[in-house]
């Protein structure tokens, strides 16, 4: 079995739309209390136009959309350079082990060299065992200096 990996497009957002709940459902049964909101709606909303939020890449297999990889630019003033925020990556589970999401990871890289990217950072719920260890052995490294944090923007 060989996917091929392509740019996602506008008419990917039905497909992209049913893996992001797949993988909506996979987090809550590990406990994630996140009330989701990424629909195929938000994904054509925020994804074109003339100020995009994120690119993306797909897995297809048969004309069927089996993975998404979704991922937006930014720097890192520290060490001065690009970075590539991958902000999803979810391969539907009868096609897990087969080798989609590392295509999927190498593509991302790819385009992260290509746009003079140095590093691809992402982040990982704590009880998703599976994505750990899929991306160790892709040789992954732990940031173990950092913590996340977030700051809801207060209304004016």
């Amino acid at each position: 079995m060989s996917a091929t990996i392509r740019a996602a497009t506008g008419e990917d957002a039905q497909a992209i739309g049913q893996l992001a709940q797949e993988f909506q459902g996979y987090l809550h049964g590990l406990g994630d209390q996140t009330q989701f909101a990424f629909t195929a709606e938000t994904y054509l909303r925020d994804g074109f136009g003339s100020n995009p939020a994120f690119a993306g890449l797909v897995a297809e297999l048969d004309g069927e959309v089996i993975g998404y990889l979704l991922y937006h630019f930014g720097y890192d003033t520290d060490r001065a350079m690009r970075l590539m925020h991958v902000i999803d990556l979810y391969v539907r589970e009868a096609q897990r082990r087969r080798g989609v999401g590392e295509a999927l990871m190498r593509a991302a890289a790819e385009i992260c060299r290509e746009a003079e990217g140095r590093e691809m950072i992402w982040a990982v719920f704590m009880p998703n065992t599976l994505a750990f260890r899929f991306y160790e052995r892709l040789g992954a490294k732990y940031i173990q200096e950092l913590r996340f944090m977030y700051w809801p923007v207060p209304s004016p």
